[in-house]
């Protein structure tokens, strides 16, 4: 069995194509979005669907650049490494929320709505993205030890941000101070982080009124 160290490094494809045990990835035609897609739009794709079909580990580099119709040195141009392309699937959704967290916070709006619009908002873009979320959660121990580093630190400035609009309305009497700030920000995205186990695109209710239903017990909870 190759290691993963070898399915990562660039130059040996051809040597590689020949040993493949049974398992292939066809070379998919390209068609006009694909040629009109920017390149690392297009590996990103690739490997997102590759790591949830097979699985991290089980995905060669040969098999993203067949998927995204480019080559070995066109994915190496854009991101040093697969563990690259892991990392980034995730980075890409959380740099998203980050934004959206930062505008609901500075918001002209009082702190309750300011919660309840980044309570819902971090509902709606988990759910848009769930297979994102779903393959890095899943594969994340595979990530290099400084990558692992620099996406918990990602995270935890999300929640730090998040939690300072729980104790903004505690501070100001608005909410409930019974339940320490964190315990609320992990009740919350407790929640959040189990979107993945049960909900279905084609279920009974939409991300928005998911996200609305979570959003309005994360208020119950701190009401005074």
């Amino acid at each position: 069995m190759r290691s993963e160290t070898e399915a990562d490094e660039p130059g040996k494809g051809a040597a590689r194509d020949g040993r493949r045990s049974g398992r292939q990835v066809a070379t998919v035609p390209k068609t006009t979005e694909q040629t009109t897609t920017p390149v690392p739009q297009r590996l990103l794709a690739a490997a997102t669907r590759l790591f949830a079909e097979q699985g991290y580990d089980r995905t060669s580099v040969q098999e993203i650049v067949e998927a995204a119709g480019v080559t070995k040195g066109a994915l190496y141009h854009y991101f040093g490494s697969k563990d690259d392309l892991l990392h980034e699937i995730y980075a890409r959704v959380l740099r998203l929320q980050q934004e959206r967290l930062d505008a609901h916070a500075e918001a002209d709006e009082p702190v309750e709505k300011r919660l309840r619009d980044a309570a819902a908002d971090v509902v709606v873009t988990s759910i848009e993205n769930l297979d994102d979320g779903q393959i890095f959660f899943r594969s994340m121990h595979h990530l290099s030890p400084e990558k692992n580093k620099q996406v918990r630190a990602e995270r935890r400035r999300y929640h730090e941000r998040f939690r300072a609009l729980v104790e903004e309305g505690q501070t100001a009497g608005v909410f409930s101070s019974a339940t320490p700030a964190d315990l609320v920000v992990d009740y919350h995205f407790g929640s959040v982080h189990h979107l993945s186990t049960w909900y279905r695109p084609n279920g009974p209710l939409t991300p928005q009124q998911v996200a609305d239903h979570l959003a309005d017990l994360l208020l119950r909870a701190l009401r005074p």
